[in-house]
């Protein structure tokens, strides 16, 4: 018996350890990613820019601009629909810069 040789000695660690330090690195720029993304201001606008909606990169509202010429009490709905116009067009203006920031980690398929 003193020829048994024990399994698993460590055939499979050095792999694993590489593994995990990807991970961890990956972890690093998804939160770093973030970060920017948490900081980051895109604008959407509709009407010509009478209606204005700044958003933080991670979907944050941060405010809207209505100009004064915007606004017609006898019309509010049309007033309703250059906000939600202008929200859509932040909101697209977000994914994108989202998917410019964490497109690279999305596609490793870890996050």
């Amino acid at each position: 018996m003193g020829n048994f040789k024990s399994f698993g000695g460590g055939g499979g660690g050095g792999n694993m350890g590489q593994l995990m330090k990807q991970a961890q690195a990956m972890q690093r720029q998804l939160q770093d990613a973030q970060g920017k993304l948490a900081e980051e201001e895109v604008v959407g606008s509709a009407g010509g820019g009478m209606v204005e909606i700044t958003m933080k990169g991670d979907k944050t509202l941060v405010s809207v601009s209505i100009k004064p010429e915007a606004i017609d009490p006898e019309d509010v709905e049309m007033l309703e629909d250059l906000v939600l116009a202008a929200f859509n067009d932040a909101m697209a203006a977000a994914e994108k810069l989202n998917k410019e920031l964490l497109g690279p980690l999305a596609d490793s398929g870890l996050f």
